[in-house]
């Protein structure tokens, strides 16, 4: 029985009625979609080597530790992998809606926690092309999205046709489900395990205090740092209202390039590139619903993995969380983007990100009472305006049976309060923002992705001029040859 980390249960005590923490995607392939025997052929194929898919949640009595993740006695495949078809014209937009109602629905705590959509009849961009789409979502207590990156792989091929990969895997036969009684014993362990785990550290100091002392400073500033920010609250916006249970999706498309280009030009990194089009676009959006923009800075959610090299391909979570600036006072795209540069830079350099990881860290240590109220000082809705959560993708073709992925849109998901959340990820040379908003707070979510297009369109031709302005200054100071020469 593996137990949940103290990160992965605070995502199931952050879900309530009107916030689902499941995330995903929206995946479009090109050509006719395959036979659904097949596809559930190739996913149950694989599925060893994702052996959480199969495995669901189990709660010790009276609280006595973090939920488990135990086999399902009861998997059936065909209940993850479904499969439905949009009316004809079958356009993106039926297909917008779609996912929005898939996404509007929570898991079943008491099945694995994801589900598969096949969806065919999605027209192709010219007649006689057909498409079809996957619409996949896990619960995020098993999964983020640097791992959900890599879990891709495992259904997705490098090759139309790839190479075997071997005899089939062994018929699956889940273990026995715990009983009350073994549940209550592993949750006694866990407690048990607390306090050992505490006397293991404090060996450790004892063993190396040089270093225990730096750590433990580092961890304090970190902690005072998170203490510090607690205290500064977002400010109150359209975005930061009570929500339902229902969702809208879009999505905006966009080139890895022009990103590429922008921070070349202008500076900075290509996420504070996104998150200076995510400002341009909200101050737009501010403006049409007739609110003030002077003075105003919206505070992003920006998760930042701290999984390693060697933790790539394992599920669970592995991410703290900084705050990250939107300035939408500021007018001038340039001027917008040099303010997101130099705000992430002093936030890199402080210890943010390194003091949520020191709560969670803290957390592992606590009963799982303490740990719901914890995780919700730590994921304080109050603190930030929306969630932007920038992954970068494969940037090679994928397949799945024969069929090239050419879309991938990124799915978050919505906490309390919180009526939009932006998720970006890039793949094969494109750049994807993926929209999820409240129903009824968002009906012009559309408008919106209109000025992320705008936003990102200023940004560009602002890094054409510039590299215009640098090029034409290069030649002007440089005299002829034969002027030289002469004098």
């Amino acid at each position: 029985m593996d137990r949940l980390s103290a990160i992965d249960a605070s995502f199931l005590a952050q879900e309530r009625r009107a916030s689902h923490m499941h995330i995903g995607a929206i995946l479009v392939f090109e050509g006719p979609p395959p036979p659904g025997e097949e596809l559930v052929e190739q996913v149950e194929a694989r599925l060893h080597l994702v052996p959480r898919y199969r495995q669901k949640l189990a709660f010790p009595p009276f609280a006595l530790g973090r939920p488990l993740w135990v086999d399902d006695p009861r998997f059936n495949i065909e209940y993850h992998v479904r499969h439905t078809a949009l009316p004809s014209p079958g356009s993106v937009d039926q297909l917008r809606r779609l996912a929005g109602r898939i996404f509007s629905q929570r898991l079943d705590r008491s099945k694995p926690l994801w589900e598969m959509w096949v969806v065919q009849g999605l027209a192709g961009a010219d007649p006689g092309s057909p498409r079809w789409a996957l619409i996949t979502k896990a619960h995020h207590a098993m999964i983020d999205g640097v791992s959900g990156v890599d879990l891709a792989s495992v259904l997705l091929d490098l090759e139309p046709v790839p190479e075997p990969r071997g005899g089939r895997p062994e018929p699956w036969e889940p273990r026995p489900e715990p009983s009350a009684a073994e549940l209550a014993a592993e949750g006694v362990k866990g407690l048990v395990r607390r306090p050992l785990g505490l006397a293991g550290a404090a060996l450790s100091a004892v063993t190396r205090p040089g270093e225990a002392l730096r750590e433990a400073r580092e961890a304090v500033e970190a902690l005072a740092e998170v203490a510090r920010a607690g205290l500064d609250p977002a400010p109150s916006t359209p975005l930061n209202v009570e929500i339902g249970p229902h969702r809208r999706v879009w999505w905006v498309e966009s080139r890895l390039a022009d990103f590429k280009a922008i921070k070349d030009a202008l500076g900075g990194t290509v996420n504070d590139v996104v998150l200076a089009v995510v400002a341009g676009a909200l101050r737009r959006w501010l403006q049409l619903r007739g609110e003030p923009t002077e003075a105003l800075e919206l505070r992003a959610l920006v998760p930042v993995s701290i999984r390693g090299e060697h933790e790539r391909g394992s599920l669970g979570n592995r991410i703290a969380a900084m705050r990250g600036p939107l300035p939408v006072h500021c007018a001038d795209p340039v001027e917008r983007l040099a303010l997101v540069r130099e705000a992430m830079a002093h936030l890199k350099e402080s210890k943010q990100a390194l003091g949520a990881e020191v709560i969670a860290g803290l957390q592992d240590f606590a009963p799982p009472t303490l740990l719901a109220q914890a995780s919700r000082l730590n994921f304080s809705t109050r603190l930030f305006n929306l969630i932007v959560t920038n992954v970068p993708g494969p940037q090679l073709p994928l397949y799945m049976l024969g069929r090239e992925l050419r879309e991938l849109i990124p799915i978050a998901f919505l906490p309390e309060h919180h009526a939009l959340a932006v998720a970006i990820m890039s793949y094969n040379g494109g750049v994807v923002f993926g929209l999820l908003g409240d129903y009824d707070a968002l009906p012009d979510i559309d408008r919106l992705a209109g000025f992320l297009d705008e936003s990102i369109a200023e940004l560009r031709d602002a890094a054409t001029a510039r590299r215009g302005r640098r090029g034409g200054g290069a030649r002007r100071g440089r005299r002829p040859r034969a002027s030289r020469a002469a004098g």
